[in-house]
């Protein structure tokens, strides 16, 4: 089976696609591409220029939740409805909730913008951490629970959620409200001892883009 991966280094997608990638033990080629460079034509393998895209034998797979299921298949993943229902969930609250404020208020503004020397605003990070409470309040919950972002058990949820509340916590103030919700805080810091997580991580130090997320 012929697979490629194109994705942006920078993007949590990415990296969940990449994660999910790893956790079926499925080797891939990587294609990288910057979808906020509108010169870069290999972005155009998504038809709203967007990453990730997972190329299966030739055929074009997007969306983060799609690939992660088509990893699951790969895999033979077997767990109890509510399992899968739970990880399935998750990826529902990431991509429906958590990233934007999260990603694209706290992290980009909170951290990546001032990284690069770039523009910007103390209020969208604001906002993104009034947002964030409830939100972190509903997958605390579901780690509590213990069916998915449990410690030592990998799946789909952890590839999709942990590249999100690992770019939020580099901002001061998400770490201090992910340490204020203890199940959460405890997966994080199991997922953060794999090798998913710690292979998967970007070199922040390389920064080298023209434009932020």
């Amino acid at each position: 089976m012929d697979l490629v991966l194109t994705g942006y280094r920078y993007s949590v997608y990415t990296r969940s696609a990449r994660m999910g990638l790893m956790l079926g033990d499925l080797d891939f080629e990587y294609r990288e591409a910057n979808p906020f460079d509108p010169q870069d034509t290999g972005a155009d393998a998504h038809p709203m220029r967007r990453v990730p895209v997972l190329q299966v034998d030739g055929t074009n797979l997007f969306e983060t939740s799609a690939i992660l299921t088509w990893v699951d298949a790969q895999r033979g993943w077997q767990a109890p409805p509510l399992v899968q229902a739970r990880a399935a969930q998750v990826g529902g609250i990431a991509d429906a909730y958590a990233y934007w404020p999260l990603v694209r208020q706290v992290f980009s503004h909170g951290w990546f913008r001032p990284a690069l020397g770039a523009e910007a605003d103390p209020d969208t990070v604001a906002k993104g951490l009034e947002a964030a409470g409830a939100i972190l309040d509903m997958l605390n919950d579901i780690a509590a629970e213990a069916r998915v972002l449990v410690p030592g058990t990998l799946t789909r949820a952890d590839c999709h959620l942990a590249p999100m509340i690992d770019a939020f916590q580099m901002v001061p103030a998400g770490a201090d409200m992910l340490a204020a919700r203890s199940h959460l805080a405890a997966w994080y810091a199991a997922i953060c001892d794999t090798t998913l997580c710690s292979d998967t991580r970007p070199d922040w130090n390389a920064l080298n883009m023209t434009k932020a997320p």
